[in-house]
């Protein structure tokens, strides 16, 4: 079991984007901020198998689900 703490970066990368700090900088900034009435995984700018890594991720509450609640905390600024 991978009990690692995850980074910004590797969720970025697990999610096949660019995961350099402008990078995630300007997505969080581009799609900020999200409405509360939309959940992060539900968001339309994920593909089908991010939406799917994420809601995973939470309902599993996997070692992901800290920072994936992270970016959505953010995301709601």
């Amino acid at each position: 079991m991978d009990t690692s703490n995850h980074t910004f970066r590797a969720l970025f990368e697990q999610l096949g984007m660019p995961a350099d700090k402008q990078s995630i900088e300007d997505f969080i900034a581009k799609h900020s901020p999200l409405p509360s009435e939309i959940a992060l995984q539900d968001a339309p700018f994920w593909s089908e198998s991010q939406s799917q890594f994420l809601e995973e991720g939470l309902e599993d509450d996997s070692d992901w689900a800290e920072i994936i609640d992270e970016l959505d905390a953010l995301m709601r600024h």
